[in-house]
């Protein structure tokens, strides 16, 4: 049994690896800026012990990593920018080689390591180097775009009255992922250090086209649901970091080795976006 320390817990990827290393037998001390709030004390019942850290002070870092075998390391630039993520994310990264974490698995974004321009994937590379160049024992994971993204912000809003507005054509593929199998993932690579040890992984559970998730959705939700290509000029009037990562999607593409992935590592339990659908309550969702 390891004792992991898990950064974001409250948050959806950092939350699902803290579940699955609980369901693994780990010890888990679960990060959090907010210790009394409700997700921390969901992760409380659950067994973890709850510990509080803020990128932005080192005593904190230091006193919540002492004495942990291993940290899973994830960071955002969302709600501060990306120049906030770097210095969070070195600050962290720091922090876990004054502790001397035996094993620091940090997740990234996929094809982050291929110079995209994409503002929040360039951000992710910059950290992945620090850690590096830290002498820690590290892996990378890489996840693809984010399943769970489909339940919220202006994509539910577009579901309400039909339709899956989304930046891309609808016949070019995108590669997906759940928080709960990039949770799994996470678990499984901290459990086999000298099998993951110095290695990068972009990670995906299927790969689907617009119209292909828009006809899924419709049938999770029992309501009929179409693609509807969004401008990228309208993403980019909300966001810069956004669109150009639409661009990258459309013009480049995120591929990763699904296929691969499924066959290596099974345990895994990967969703079809489908299968991932069919567990969302839409009622809850759409009709709130």
């Amino acid at each position: 049994m390891l004792t992991v320390a898990v950064t974001g817990a409250t948050g959806a990827q950092g939350g699902a690896t803290a579940r699955a290393a609980l369901a693994a037998g780990h010890h888990v001390r679960a990060l959090t800026r907010r210790p009394d709030s409700p997700a921390a004390d969901a992760l409380r019942q659950l067994g973890a012990e709850v510990r509080h850290a803020d990128f932005d002070d080192r005593a904190s870092l230091d006193a919540a990593l002492a004495g942990a075998d291993a940290l899973f390391a994830v960071t955002t630039p969302f709600g501060t920018g990306t120049d906030t993520e770097i210095r969070q994310g070195k600050a962290l990264v720091d922090a876990a080689a004054g502790a001397r974490i035996g094993h620091v698995v940090l997740t990234s974004a996929a094809h982050a390591d291929r110079g995209t321009g994409v503002p929040h994937y360039e951000s992710k590379w910059v950290i992945e180097r620090h850690l590096r160049a830290s002498g820690l024992p590290w892996t990378v994971i890489a996840p693809a775009a984010f399943m769970d993204n489909y339940a919220g912000g202006w994509t539910l809003d577009g579901l309400r009255s039909g339709n899956f507005a989304w930046p891309m054509p609808s016949d070019l593929p995108l590669t997906l992922i759940p928080a709960a199998d990039i949770g799994a993932f996470a678990a499984l690579v901290l459990g086999r250090r000298d099998d993951f040890a110095g290695h990068r992984l972009d990670i995906a559970s299927d790969a689907c086209t617009p119209a292909q998730i828009a006809a899924a959705l419709g049938a999770a939700a029992g309501r009929p649901i179409t693609h509807e290509e969004v401008p990228l000029a309208y993403v980019r009037t909300h966001s810069e970091d956004l669109a150009a990562m639409f661009a990258y999607f459309t013009g480049t593409g995120l591929d990763v080795d699904v296929a691969g992935l499924r066959h290596a590592y099974p345990e895994v339990g990967w969703h079809t976006f489908g299968a991932w659908a069919s567990g969302q309550d839409w009622g809850a969702l759409l009709d709130r």
